[in-house]
């Protein structure tokens, strides 16, 4: 029967997926944490001085623009020995900044030290995402029916459920701070490009590099911790999460 089937299907994605979460639990941790160590040992992220991750901006500095505040007396309808008439107070002394049609010198190019930090730590990221959502589902597969009494092994599998589900938001969310990252950025290189003369926008991106680079470098670590914890926490309860309720034989006595 095709219901037969589609069952047999369904456990046998079951089967498979408990099988890959183990593998990962008792290989895959290990070598990933291993692994993250030997990355967080490299010259791109240890003990890298901060000036290696500044870029130019690619926005010159045009020549200063002088603004007369009075207007000429040929235009006043005066002569030199008369003074010119009042006319109406105009703010024409405001500059409201450079009107960017193009730059000069081609685009403003993104940081390239931190675009290459980011295409190793996405990556990582994303491994993360992947695997916790594996290991929740394994939990869940091994959450038995809900019974009265000899219910603390359950607890067990809920808190490290618990556990997981979080560490699983918190990758997540560390995509949304790259894409933040490159939003900021944006926004303060076309005010510099506005107003190319302000040293403060300038010091703004650069400090905004610097801040994202030691966010790069603490996202590695907090994913190697992640999975360190990960698998501290499911190895130490690695029987209680397989096998959440003793037997009624073991329970009589």
């Amino acid at each position: 029967m095709p219901t037969d089937t589609t069952t047999k299907q369904v456990q046998d994605y079951k089967d498979s997926l408990i099988k890959k979460a183990e593998h990962l639990i008792i290989q895959g941790f290990p070598e990933k944490i291993v692994e993250l160590n030997e990355l967080l040992a490299t010259p791109m992220f240890s003990e890298r001085n901060f000036n290696e991750v500044h870029q130019d901006l690619n926005i010159p500095t045009p020549d200063p623009v002088l603004v007369n505040n009075h207007a000429e007396r040929s235009d006043d309808g005066g002569d030199g020995d008369q003074p010119a008439a009042k006319r109406p107070r105009v703010e024409d002394h405001f500059v409201p900044g450079t009107k960017v049609m193009c730059l000069p010198t081609g685009t403003v190019p993104c940081n390239e030290p931190l675009c290459e930090m980011i295409k190793i730590v996405k990556p990582i990221i994303r491994k993360l995402v992947e695997d916790s959502n594996l290991l929740k589902m394994w939990i869940s597969f091994l959450i038995p029916k809900i019974e009265d009494g000899n219910n603390f092994g359950v607890s067990v599998q809920e808190d490290t459920l618990a556990e997981i589900q979080a560490v699983e938001s918190e990758a997540a969310a560390f995509f949304d701070q790259i894409s933040r990252y490159f939003l900021s950025r944006a926004k303060v290189v076309s005010k510099v490009a506005k107003y190319p003369h302000i040293e403060d926008y300038r010091r703004a991106v650069i400090e905004l590099d610097e801040k994202e680079y030691l966010s790069l470098w603490l996202v590695v670590c907090e994913v190697r911790n992640r999975y360190s914890s990960l698998h501290d926490i499911v190895v130490k309860n690695l029987e209680k999460l397989k096998k959440p309720r003793s037997s009624n034989a073991d329970s009589l006595y």
